[in-house]
């Protein structure tokens, strides 16, 4: 019995131990969140996407998430102890795959007649967001953040049949760590991308000289673009 209780006490101390070592470890960069202002880098990969109104029988979609390239700089200013602003200036190289179906028309199989499009986009975005962080625990603080992305499409290059402006204004959330290293700090981020105006260029369609891209261009009243982005930032 005394043998029996001695192996329970020894756990409890042996349990109590190693809860102590995991509650306070060594903090890496202690006053690392203090700085007035840091700065950092970021790579990353993006998913690009497009909602589109179309009106009848013509149905546009982007049929699959084509995955891209982001690089990117920080600066990040601190407000308080738990809200930052930052702002990130990033490069997005990526695509849209595009499908546009005309069900009033049948192909030899019974499927609608369709046509396809790549639009290739290389965006520079300038995000501004809040980061909203909770309390450091040892080495990790998990955080939110939420602001607005403009954006400028640097491809210049005429499209097939859908053209898209230039210019784009997105809404961001999202939600990241932040991980405190011995030597920097390293933070993995998922952000959604909502664009908030219709991105669909009409003074494109007199340009076109095939009647049956036009009229899949004619049939699309708006597209709003959306996009999700995993950074990996380096301060």
């Amino acid at each position: 019995m005394k043998i029996r209780i001695l192996s329970i006490i020894a756990a409890i101390c042996i349990a109590t131990e190693c809860m102590a070592q995991i509650r306070y470890s060594i903090q890496h960069k202690p006053y690392i969140d203090l700085r007035p202002m840091h700065f950092g880098i970021s790579v990353g990969m993006n998913m690009q996407d497009i909602e589109f109104e179309s009106e009848a029988p013509i149905v546009c979609d982007a049929d699959r998430w084509n995955s891209g390239l982001s690089v990117g700089v920080l600066a990040d200013m601190r407000l308080s102890s738990n809200l930052n602003l930052r702002i990130s200036p990033t490069m997005h190289f990526g695509s849209k795959h595009l499908m546009l179906m005309n069900t009033g028309v049948l192909n030899t199989e019974g499927k609608p007649m369709t046509e396809t499009q790549d639009m290739k986009n290389t965006y520079l975005s300038v995000p501004v967001d809040l980061k909203f962080s909770s309390q450091r625990w040892n080495n990790i603080r998990p955080y939110m953040l939420a602001g607005v992305s403009p954006m400028i499409n640097l491809t210049s290059k005429s499209q097939e049949i859908i053209q898209l402006k230039r210019t784009d204004l997105m809404v961001e959330v999202g939600l990241g760590c932040d991980l405190y290293l011995p030597f920097f700090k390293l933070i993995p981020e998922l952000k959604f991308c909502y664009g908030l105006g219709n991105r669909i260029d009409k003074s494109h369609v007199a340009d076109l000289k095939d009647d049956n891209k036009k009229m899949y261009a004619n049939a699309i009243n708006s597209g709003h673009t959306k996009m999700i982005v995993l950074s990996f930032y380096f301060e």
